[in-house]
This record gives C-alpha cells, structure tokens and sequence, in this order.
C-alpha cells in the first residue's frame, strides 16, 4: 500500500463522491454518513502516510512516477517531503470536520453538496502533491468547479456575484501561470531536446534574469491572487460572507495556503534571479496587507467579514516569512499556514454555531452570551487567543519564527510587522468581548442552546491541535527543517551559478564603456 499511498489520499476522496451518485436523493442519512466515512478515509491513509515519512530526509518520498502524456512529456508525478506533509494532513484532517459540522445546516440537495466537497478535497490533495507542473496545473483548476458550486448554490444572497468573481479572479491568475509553465518547459526542451514538465529537473533550467522575472510574474499573479495578497484580496470578504460555514472553513483553511504553497515549491525556487527584484516588492505587499486587514477588521459590523479580513492580515505574515528567504522565516510561514488553517477554519465554525440560533452575524446583535452558552464562550475564548498569538497557543510559535526571520533580513519589516499583532490583538478581543461580556440586552439571546455534542465533536480536535501545536512545536519544526533546508540551499546554488554571469555582463559592460 506504501507504494501507491499517495495516490490512495488524493483520489479516496474522488471515489467517496462517485459512490455518493449512487445513494438515493431522499436517503439524507446514508448521505451524510457515506460522505463521513469517505472523508475519514484520506485521514487515515494521510496517517499512515506520516507513519512511513522519513525526517531526517529533505528531498521527496512516495514519489509515484507513471506516463500520462508521453508524446508532450506530461508525467503523473506525485510526492511529498517535510514541507507538502502537514498541509495535507491539515486538509485530510479539517475536511471530516467541515461535513459533521454541515450535518444539519445543509438541508438542499446534500447529495450534490457533499460531491461537490469531497471533489474539492482531491483537487486540494493533488495540488499539494504534484510534482509535474501541468498535473499541478490540472488539480488547481480542478478545485474552481466544486468551490464555484458550493458558493453559488448553498450561499447567501449574494452567492452568484461572490462565486463568479472567485471564478473570474482565480482564473485571470492561473492562465498566465499556464503560459508560464508551457513557456519553462519549452527552454527545457531547447536545451535538452526532451519535453518535461517534472519540476525537479525544471529547478535546474537555464533562464536568464529578465527571462526570470517575467515567468516569476505569471506565476506569482496567480498565486498572490490566491493567497491573497494585497491588492488583490477583493474577492475574498465576498467569497466568505456568501459562502456556507463548510466552504469557509476550507476556504479559509485550505484554498488559501495553496497561494503561499505556489509561491515557496514554485515560484521562489524555480526563478531565483527574479527574487532580487521582487522580494522588497513583496515584503512591502505583505506589510500593508497586514496592517490594512488588521485595521479593516477592526471595524467590521458582521462576525464573518471580520473573521474574512483578519485572514488578509495573518496571511501577509506568511508571505512576510517566505520572503525573507532565510530558515526560520519559511519554518515560521509554515507553522503559520497550518495556525491560520486550524484558528481561523475554527472561527468560521464558531460563526456557523451562532448563526444558525441566531440567523444574524452582527456584533451589535448579541452580547452577554457567556452565562447562557458557557461551554461555547470557553472554545470561542481559546480560538480567539489562538488567533492574536498568545503564548502558549499555536498562533504565537509561527509569528514569532517569522519576526525572528524577518528581522535577520530587515529590522525594519519586524518594527512594522509587530504593530499587525497589536492590531490584530485589539479587534479580536474587542469582538470577543462585545459578543460575550456585558449585559443580555436583546431578549432574542435568551435560553440559547449551549453546544450540542455533534458540535463539540466538530471544535474539541481543532481545539486539541491548537494547544499541541502551542505547547510541542518540535515535531512539526523537526520534519520542516530539511525540506526547508534543501529549498535554501537550491537557492543558494542557484544564485552562485547566477553571479558568474552576471560578473561577465558587468565586465563587458567595463569594455564598452572604455
């Protein structure tokens, strides 16, 4: 089973909605239970996946390479190392999650939402997981479909506006990324004769600075819209507040880490000169997105717009890390990939819960919650913790990693990047504390229900997790480090192959000017 262990996590969820066609419309039930049981099952095969992972190695394992499409070089190649690992057990772990939370809430054709979501799954799984780029390409327009559906049918009001401009968006990036690819496959051919579009050989290709830059331009596009990254975060408070709880909680805990995944196994090291034009630039993109995210949020009416530009913020210090370019900065991206998947999945949760007593999201609506729904304010109290980077939660070992690395490269991106924190500190709180503290003013509050066991079931791991995460880091960090490792040190070699030339051109430069 080892051999083909990865194709058994990305495409068990492909089958589970294949076999969900097959059940009765009217047998909700079996349904919902058949999608359960097909979600736990990439679960279970993404443990054993973990199980067999070697540590100690940074390049890829389980690697599955078979023909595709020989005649254009076009591989299915599939594989893992420290960096894809948790992102897979993040979106194998969260997704299980997502379909018990939607047990009651999605009561119009369960059959098709529940396909529409375990589709999504295997998109998600065979983007972190492929190694051909135009595989890569062809998972990462697999998941357009399923999300468009799930926005624009089980949405809010405004569900068609806010899926179309996700497709729209997400689809402007991702054909020059196409171009791009097509592009660094064919320099590969020129100068080898042979059609491939395997990354690992493409790393070392051939490209000059300015062929560079432009490729790190198509594929950065699509990945910053997908992050997003200022200014192109637009789509996103749309896509949240339109979406049902279950698409926000793996838009937000997923799709988004596929822009930060793209830019650390794509676009950084496969177009290494481009890095000295464009980090500043991103690091500059990811200060603003941090302090405006932080300073929109804070005076957000409604539960989930806040929750939805809280995630602008927390994902610029993510890129904040990645392009740092140092160790620690990219181990502390990483952690805080999986941070923001479990706080912020969490929040939207949360949302969902009050939301589906109260059938309102603004803040101005409650208050005095917390004698009348106890257990539910203590799990809320430690996800909003989680979120602002208190320590001994999750949140705070990935900020302080990228701090740590952002100010080995600039002291300046750490000064501006702290008062995000601070930022980010006073609206969660303030939020927290107008929805649970103070008097029961409204008489609509009274006698909610307290969380039900289905709903405890739903937050109890994602709380679990985000303790662990707080108090052990090591095992995370320690299965990071060499895949880290060995992304720094291509970039390395690849900027020493780099300077001879530049060193010619500099000295040809000399002759023409003498």
């Amino acid at each position: 089973m080892m051999e083909f262990v990865l194709s058994l996590v990305i495409f068990s969820p492909l089958l589970g909605a294949v076999v969900l066609l097959a059940v009765p419309g009217d047998n909700v039930a079996g349904i919902r239970r058949a999608a359960l049981a097909f979600s736990l099952l990439p679960f279970l095969f993404s443990l054993v996946l973990w199980s067999g992972f070697d540590a100690s190695r940074g390049d890829f394992q389980f690697v599955e390479n078979l023909p595709w499409l020989p005649r254009f070089g076009i591989r299915y190649i599939v594989g893992v190392d420290g960096i894809s690992l948790f992102l897979v057990l993040l979106t194998t772990f969260l997704t299980p999650l997502v379909v018990l939370s939607c047990w009651g809430d999605i009561e119009l054709r369960v059959k098709e939402f529940f396909f529409f979501l375990l589709m999504l799954e295997t998109g998600m799984l065979g983007a972190f997981l492929a190694l051909d780029l135009f595989l890569f390409y062809v998972f990462w327009e697999v998941m357009l479909v399923p999300m468009y559906f799930i926005i624009g049918v089980w949405g809010g009001p405004q569900r068609i506006y806010a899926a179309v401009k996700f497709v729209l968006y997400t689809m402007a990036g991702s054909l020059l990324m196409l171009v791009a690819i097509i592009y660094l496959a064919s320099v590969h051919a020129h100068a080898s004769g042979l059609w491939t579009f395997d990354l690992r050989e493409l790393y070392n290709s051939a490209l000059g600075a300015r062929e560079q830059l432009w490729l790190f331009t198509g594929f950065s596009l699509a990945f910053a819209i997908k992050v997003p990254l200022f200014p192109f975060h637009t789509w996103l408070p749309d896509a949240h507040v339109e979406a049902p709880t279950g698409g926000s909680v793996i838009l937000a805990g997923v799709l988004l880490k596929l822009g930060t995944y793209g830019f650390l196994r794509f676009a950084i090291p496969l177009f290494p000169a481009a890095l000295e034009v464009a980090s500043p630039v991103f690091v500059a993109l990811a200060l603003i997105g941090i302090i405006y995210g932080a300073a929109v949020a804070m005076v957000q009416p409604d539960l989930k717009k806040l929750v939805a530009y809280s995630s602008v913020s927390h994902l610029g210090f993510v890129m904040l890390g990645l392009f740092g370019l140092n160790q620690i900065g990219i181990e502390g991206a990483i952690y805080q990939m999986l941070n923001h998947g479990l706080s912020t999945g969490a929040l939207f949760l949360i949302v969902g819960v009050i939301y589906s007593r109260r059938h309102t999201r603004m803040i101005a609506d409650f208050g005095g919650l917390w004698r009348e729904v106890p257990i539910f304010a203590a799990i809320f109290m430690v996800v909003t913790l989680s979120s602002i980077g208190l320590p001994g939660l999750n949140g705070f070992v990935g900020e302080f990693l990228i701090l740590l690395g952002a100010f080995k490269s600039s002291r300046l991106a750490a000064v501006l990047a702290v008062s995000g924190i601070i930022l980010g500190a006073v609206y969660m709180l303030r939020m927290f504390q107008r929805v649970m503290f103070g008097p029961l003013t409204n008489p609509a509050n009274r006698g909610l229900g307290d969380l039900s066991v289905r709903e405890i079931l739903v937050l109890a791991p994602v709380v679990a997790m985000i303790v662990f995460m707080g108090v052990h880091p090591r095992p995370f960090l320690k299965v990071m480090e060499p895949a880290v490792s060995s992304t720094i040190e291509r970039l390395e070699v690849a900027r020493r192959r780099m300077e001879p030339r530049i060193a010619v051109a500099l000295e040809k430069r000399a002759e023409v000017a003498w």
